[in-house]
């Protein structure tokens, strides 16, 4: 039986954290670095989120929605074709709610709706050539470092802690919009700023961007109910956090629901402790 495709139990990447899982749905922590399936950008990858979670369930999975490769964080899949399409719909229709934590360079903006359309990216066309689509994220500053140390022109480099919910999904959404409005991602090489990228990877051991899906939210498809899912940070993004004083900010793998009736109380409960930590 051919293998090559599959998720080796001798690779960092072998099982995958669940947060949260049912009869119809499955939420993991991706890490940075692994793609969630094939694609022809990548042809000479072999593991993706997608096989290892079928491996490690041991079942048929449908991914609903994607994260860019170096993104960590939620991902989530169905466990049936229905329970897909309903999510992917939903995906489509912009009713899931998504929260993210990035590490940008300067003081970034303590609340702002950042509402600039991106042409989609397309290695078949030439950027110009692409219909510019509406793209809203809304942004807000949680907290910040100043740093002795000169990267750029000033003898002290700051950074920021930020929080970005987008409202639309295309592609590369935050890394774009907070890199245009001159508060580029650590660690991101398409949109980023190499002399900072290269001290947080040669100075501060953290060669990875620095945006992690932390937070979202939407109508189970079966209960009818709201679905709160939170993940956890993976350990260098969150040994950074403590390093730079955030440790307030840094999320945990949790979950709650909330009935359709607003008088409904709300049912938290955390999810148990992984015993694998994919880095």
């Amino acid at each position: 039986m051919a293998t090559h495709s599959r998720c080796s139990l001798a690779t960092m990447f072998d099982a995958l954290p669940i947060v949260y899982q049912d009869d119809t749905l499955v939420a993991v922590r991706k890490p940075s670095g692994l793609l969630v399936h094939r694609t022809a950008l990548a042809r000479g990858e072999t593991r993706f989120a997608l096989q290892c979670l079928r491996d490690q369930l041991g079942r048929h999975v449908y991914p609903v929605h994607r994260l860019d490769r170096p993104t960590s964080g939620l991902l989530l899949f169905a466990l049936d074709p229905g329970t897909a399409r309903t999510l992917g719909e939903e995906f489509t229709a912009q009713r899931v709610r998504k929260r993210y934590l990035a590490v940008v360079r300067g003081i970034g903006p303590e609340h702002e709706w950042l509402d600039a359309p991106l042409r989609e990216e397309d290695a078949k066309r030439p950027k110009a050539e692409m219909p510019a689509q509406p793209a809203r994220t809304e942004v807000r500053r949680l907290d910040s470092v100043e740093l002795p140390v000169q990267v750029d022109r000033y003898p002290q480099t700051r950074y920021s802690l930020i929080e970005a919910r987008p409202l639309t999904g295309r592609r590369h959404q935050i890394r774009r919009h907070l890199s245009g409005r001159g508060y580029p991602i650590i660690g991101d090489a398409k949109h980023g700023k190499g002399l900072h990228n290269r001290f947080f990877r040669e100075r501060l051991d953290c060669p990875r961007l620095l945006l992690a899906a932390v937070g979202m939210s939407f109508r189970h498809p079966e209960h009818r109910a709201t679905l709160y899912i939170d993940a956890a940070l993976e350990t260098d993004m969150r040994q950074l956090f403590e390093r730079f004083g955030w440790s307030g900010h840094l999320p945990v793998d949790a979950v709650r629901w909330q009935s359709a009736a607003p008088s409904e109380t709300l049912e938290t409960r955390h999810a148990e402790p992984s015993c694998h930590e994919c880095l």
